[in-house]
């Protein structure tokens, strides 16, 4: 006797208005339309890293400026999705070294939302889309938890 299983639903970026937004910001950015009619999975599709990737990426030198624009999509899109459920302006500040190490910081008038140490920069990815957005949802709801309980902080 054998037993079935249901397969787990796999993630797509309809599904989820974390990747979503993570695509907007991608195409936003880009300037010349080249990611116009590309996918949005294609788009995604740098983000995801195994850890065997990982690996062989070296920390040494500095980060590339495509993962650096990767890193700002990303906590962009944060910000955006915090501001889409507060209605409270968020901006971004990134700080990183040559060496991959800093800070990215997502904030609403004088009231930190997001902060997030960035270590090994060059490495920046997740082994799958489920945790691409998992993480970004996470962060999110830290960032409207915070705005809601403080929103006074946030204006100016």
């Amino acid at each position: 006797m054998s037993t079935l299983e249901t397969p787990t639903p796999v993630l797509t970026v309809a599904d989820s208005p974390f990747l979503q937004a993570v695509v907007q910001q991608i195409r936003a950015n880009d300037s010349f339309g080249t990611y116009r009619h590309w996918a949005d999975e294609l788009l995604l599709k740098p983000y995801i890293l195994t850890k065997a990737q990982k690996r062989e990426i070296s920390v040494e030198g500095e980060v590339d400026p495509i993962t650096q624009s990767r890193i700002i999509s990303f906590f962009r899109a944060i910000a955006y999705r915090i501001e889409q459920e507060t209605g409270m302006l968020s901006q971004v500040v990134i700080d990183l070294s040559h060496e991959g190490f800093g800070w990215a910081l997502v904030f609403s008038g004088r009231l930190l939302l997001v902060s997030k140490t960035l270590r090994d920069a060059q490495r920046f990815g997740f082994v799958s889309l489920e945790k691409l957005n998992e993480e970004g949802e996470r962060l999110v709801e830290k960032g409207i938890e915070l705005a809601t309980r403080f929103p006074e902080v946030s204006q100016w």
